[in-house]
C-alpha cells in the first residue's frame, strides 16, 4: 500500500517513483526473456516521427539520421516473466490505492533506446494514443535497465496531470508544442533497475537521447479502472486481464472476450492435379 506521503507526491508532481518493485532476481528473469524477444521478434527504427525531430531540444541532425528505437507490445504473450510481472502485488497494490479498488490491465509496451543514438521522445500526454473517459488510468514503467541523465530517463512537468486531457499535434506521433512545453522545463525522474514509476494518462511527459553504449530498455504496463471507459485508440474494444478486484458490470458495456484479436485468414490448401 502507498503512504498518505505518496499519494499526496502523486497528487503534487503528476507521478511517483517506487524503488525495488521488482527484486534482483526478477530482474533477471525480465531481462533475460526480454532480451530474447528483441532479438527475435522487433526489429528497430528510427522511433517517432513528426516536425519535433527537427528541434534542436531533442536532436542535431546526425543525431536524428542515425536514432534508433525498438518497440513492441503485449510482452505477456511471448513471456511468462513478463506474464507474472503484470500482477506484481506491491504493483498492483500501488495502482489500486491510486484509481482502483479495481484495477484492469490494458496493455504492455516496451520502448528500448538503442545505444548512442537511443530515440528521443518530445513532451506528451499518453492520453491521445488510447483516449478515456476521465483520468483513472496509471502508465506503470518497469526499469529493466537503470535510467539516468545520460541515457534518456523520463522527464515530467509537475502537476501537468490537472490539466486534464490536452490536444496535440497531430504531424507525424501525437505531441505537444516543443516551443511551449520545453523538455528542459521538466524535472527529472532517474530510477534503478527494479522501480517503477507511475504517472498519470494526463501526465505531461518526455525523455533525452540515449548516449550510452548499452540500450536502455523501459516496460510500460497500462493500468485503468475497468470503470474507465476508453474512447478510441491501442487496444480500443479488447477486455484486459483484472488485477485486483471483480469486473464491475458497467452499463452499455459489453465484454467480449477475444476483443479485437483476429486470426488472419487461411487460405484453403488446393491440391494439386495428379
Amino acid at each position: 500500500m502507498l503512504t498518505s506521503e505518496q499519494i499526496a507526491f502523486f497528487n503534487e508532481n503528476s507521478y511517483l517513483r517506487l524503488e525495488q518493485v521488482f527484486s534482483p532476481d526478477e530482474v533477471a528473469s525480465l531481462d533475460r526473456e526480454l532480451s530474447y524477444i528483441m532479438e527475435t521478434f522487433i526489429v528497430p527504427t528510427k522511433g517517432w516521427t513528426g516536425p519535433w525531430r527537427k528541434d534542436k531540444q531533442y536532436l542535431t541532425e546526425e543525431e536524428e539520421e542515425k536514432s534508433l528505437l525498438s518497440a513492441t507490445h503485449e510482452l505477456q504473450h511471448y513471456s511468462p516473466a513478463w506474464g507474472h510481472a503484470i500482477y506484481n502485488p506491491r504493483l498492483v497494490g500501488a495502482v489500486a490505492d491510486l484509481i482502483g479498488p479495481e484495477v484492469e490491465l490494458h496493455h504492455v509496451t516496451l520502448h528500448a533506446k538503442g545505444p548512442e543514438f537511443g530515440t528521443p521522445f518530445p513532451m506528451h500526454q499518453d492520453y491521445p494514443f488510447y483516449p478515456h473517459q476521465d483520468g483513472r488510468f496509471i502508465d506503470a514503467i518497469v526499469h529493466v535497465d537503470a535510467a539516468t541523465e545520460e541515457n534518456g530517463c523520463l522527464k515530467f512537468l509537475r502537476g501537468s496531470h490537472q490539466l486534464g486531457a490536452l490536444e496535440h499535434l497531430r504531424n507525424g506521433s501525437p505531441h505537444l508544442p516543443t516551443d511551449q512545453y520545453r523538455i528542459e522545463d521538466a524535472v527529472s525522474c532517474p530510477a534503478n533497475t527494479g522501480d517503477v514509476v507511475l504517472f498519470s494518462i494526463h501526465t505531461i511527459h518526455g525523455s533525452g537521447l540515449n548516449r550510452t553504449k548499452q540500450w536502455r530498455r523501459v516496460v510500460r504496463l497500462g493500468y485503468r479502472n475497468p470503470r474507465n471507459r476508453q474512447l478510441s485508440g491501442q487496444a480500443h474494444g479488447r477486455p484486459g486481464l483484472m488485477v485486483a478486484g471483480l469486473r464491475p458490470q458497467v452499463e452499455g458495456v459489453e465484454i467480449e472476450p477475444y476483443g479485437l484479436w483476429r486470426p488472419p485468414p487461411v487460405e484453403a490448401e488446393t491440391s494439386s492435379p495428379q
